[in-house]
């Protein structure tokens, strides 16, 4: 019996049709703002786990969301089918063709039915299955929740599924509870279910990364089969770019709840351009022990979600940063307290001459410091500047200016840089304005 992405293939042959339309996604989790944080009179706080993403997922391919942890991508994934709020903008499923609500806008009885064409499956095949449950109740569940089956169709059904994902014979396989599986058997249960229901979209969280590595490439070639067999489209999850390689038609890098590259699997690994993107290349494992690879990886950890770094984000990590990127008092504060580590002896004096820090952690464009005379901290950190001349930071300031018993330390203003095309990709950077000639 054909399914019903294979009963509308005069549909699915229009090249690039757009399935998921995301525009502008924002998903903000709050911190503070309860009824004590208001009588203590504390500012509301917000961590922006998916910061303003635009992209479209088109029918029949793979497209691949790559980052570090806290990057974003499983909180965008999660999005798309519903599972957490949107803060601002859209998710439009089939919004052109078949003038469907926004997903970013349903709700109850209206989500539920959706779940019949998006799906997702989850990181973590042990916790994605109910204990208590048999496999044969665990993976039929979908079609009793939606009231599509029932008795021996249900039976039926269920075992037409565990077949087609390698558990056989089914026979084996109905009967038994979750902790008589493998990691490997519990992920093609998983993928069982999520499949029953003849889904179009599949949203895959890191799908193989709680599996054995014997098992990883059997799990992927899995979901390529049931791909070509099924006519599904995958948002695939993953911090790991070698099986993004293998498995993604295209990849979106993220980075701090944006996309900061996305174009062809072949583009961005031929080509990289975001120094972001080729950080996380160079930092693929080299199997070969012989063999010595250059790293040249981020500096620093990634920055607090919750205040993101002014300008891109990536700036105060990136090896290729100029004087527009964003530089502010929170990366001067980083720098000094960087150079008392190399300057342990020194730290006393120092602290006494520039005076309180705290003030430099407010996100801003200009930095006051000092306390023992403008003359004193100028020089101090005419010296700093001198020790790491090639200091990307020191691009970015515009002017030291004397202020009281220090100095106002002034940056070049500049906002997040958007997504623009350059050559075979878009890029989110500086380094590749709008219409200019690739570097």
């Amino acid at each position: 019996m054909p399914t019903k992405h294979e009963q509308e293939t005069a549909v699915s042959a229009v090249p690039h049709q757009s399935v998921l339309d995301v525009d502008d996604l924002a998903v903000h989790f709050q911190l503070q703002g309860g009824a004590l944080s208001r009588l203590l009179g504390l500012r509301a706080r917000s961590v922006k786990a998916v910061d303003g993403v635009t992209l479209t997922l088109h029918r029949g391919e793979v497209l691949g969301l790559v980052g570090e942890s806290g990057s974003g991508k499983t909180t965008l994934g999660r999005a798309l089918l519903g599972l957490v709020p949107t803060t601002g903008g859209s998710i439009t499923y089939h919004g052109r063709e078949r003038g469907d609500r926004l997903v970013s806008e349903m709700r109850g009885a209206e989500l539920r039915r959706l779940r019949t064409d998006l799906q997702m499956v989850f990181q973590d095949p042990h916790a994605a299955l109910n204990p208590s449950m048999t496999i044969e109740e665990a993976v039929g569940h979908p079609l009793v929740i939606h009231g599509i089956a029932t008795g021996a169709e249900l039976r039926e059904r269920v075992s037409a599924a565990l077949e087609r994902v390698g558990l056989a014979p089914v026979e084996r396989f109905l009967g038994k509870y979750p902790s008589d599986l493998s990691g490997g058997q519990k992920q093609r249960a998983v993928i069982a279910r999520a499949i029953i229901l003849q889904p179009e979209v599949l949203v895959a969280d890191e799908p193989v990364s709680m599996l054995d590595m014997s098992v990883r490439a059997k799990i992927l070639q899995l979901m390529l089969d049931l791909k070509n067999d099924l006519g599904l489209t995958y948002v695939y999850i993953t911090h790991d770019l070698a099986t993004a390689k293998y498995f993604c038609d295209r990849i979106a890098i993220m980075y701090l709840g944006r996309v900061v590259e996305i174009g062809a699997t072949d583009e961005i690994f031929a080509n990289p351009r975001h120094p972001y993107t080729k950080a996380l290349l160079k930092a693929i494992p080299e199997p070969d022990p012989e063999k010595q690879v250059p790293r040249d990886l981020p500096r620093g950890e990634i920055p607090d979600a919750a205040v993101p770094p002014l300008g891109c984000a990536f700036h105060p990590r990136c090896p290729e940063a100029i004087a527009g990127c964003g530089w502010e008092s929170r990366d001067l504060r980083a720098l000094l307290e960087e150079h008392w580590t190399r300057k342990v002896e020194a730290y006393d004096d120092e602290v006494a001459l520039i005076g309180d820090l705290d003030s430099l952690d407010t996100p801003s464009t200009t930095a006051k410091l000092g306390s023992g005379g403008s003359g004193e901290v100028r020089a101090l950190l005419d010296r700093i500047r001198a020790e790491k001349p090639d200091e990307p930071l020191w691009k970015g300031v515009t002017d030291i200016e004397p202020a009281g018993n220090g100095v106002e330390v002034q940056f070049q203003p500049a906002d997040s840089p958007a997504l623009r095309r350059a050559g075979g990709a878009e890029v989110a950077c500086i380094l590749y304005p709008e219409g200019a000639p690739e570097p």
